[in-house]
């Protein structure tokens, strides 16, 4: 998972300030971790110790706060209520990668990114923008082709996987949605050549820049067998030591 939060690292300071070529300093300067890496590592942390993921969501917001959490969520977060609130928001799939590593089988990758996910985006585009990304992480990291994932994703999911980058990029705009989000994620990963070239893409795009290289991020570091050694030298070192010692434990456990 720490290809995810490469991305969302990369993509912090993108999010306002779309930036539409693959020619940026990767690591550029006042770069961050943003809510999508610190819910991806509590899912990690659910997974882990068999956590109630709802009410370790609620306190992960309470120590990591201020990361850019999406109102709906921050809401959520923040009321004594745990039930789910209906969101088909991105959120879903930028915090989903710890799925696609952690389980061995399709079927319960599936199940898994839907129980994982309902706790707060139980609307079915939620929940279908989860279980296409963990998915694709999955067949990803087991050997399947990107023929393969394309096939697969735009035939059980429904998601048109047959543009490119470049016809995507005049028109696309910030969008929170699973909808407008999942499929441009994948799309960046399958015209990439590399793990870096995958990130770059993603924020090539504009739009809601962290969440895509997130998403981006965790199928390219599963095809592609990791990230370059200093990307997550660098990007470990950007996290605090509760979410490195995490990021660390699962990776000894699952990876």
């Amino acid at each position: 998972m720490i290809g995810a939060i490469i991305g969302d690292i990369v993509g912090s300071i993108y999010e306002f300030h779309n930036h539409r070529s693959v020619d940026f300093p990767f690591f550029g300067e006042k770069c961050f971790f943003t809510d999508d890496s610190v819910l991806t590592i509590a899912l990690a942390d659910a997974i882990l110790y068999e956590k109630n993921y709802a009410a370790l969501l609620k306190e992960y917001v309470i120590r990591y706060p201020n990361r850019g959490y999406g109102m709906g969520f921050n809401r959520w977060a923040q009321s004594g209520d745990m039930k789910p609130y209906n969101s088909y928001g991105n959120g879903a799939a930028m915090r989903i990668s710890p799925v696609g590593f952690a389980f061995n089988d399709l079927d319960t990758v599936l199940k898994s990114a839907e129980k994982y996910t309902a706790v707060t985006h139980n609307h079915p585009e939620g929940i279908k923008g989860a279980q296409a990304t963990a998915a694709a992480i999955f067949m990803a990291r087991t050997g399947k082709s990107k023929q393969d994932i394309r096939a697969y994703i735009q035939q059980t999911f429904g998601y048109n996987l047959n543009r490119t980058c470049d016809e995507i990029r005049p028109s696309y705009h910030f969008n929170e949605t699973c909808q407008q989000t999942v499929p441009e994620a994948v799309i960046a990963f399958l015209e990439s050549n590399d793990f870096e070239h995958a990130i770059r893409l993603a924020i090539s795009l504009g739009g809601d820049s962290d969440t895509l290289a997130c998403i981006t991020g965790g199928i390219a570091e599963a095809f592609y067998g990791g990230v370059p050694e200093w990307m997550e030298t660098h990007a470990m070192n950007l996290l605090e030591n509760r979410l490195q010692k995490t990021v660390i434990e699962f990776r000894e456990r699952f990876m």
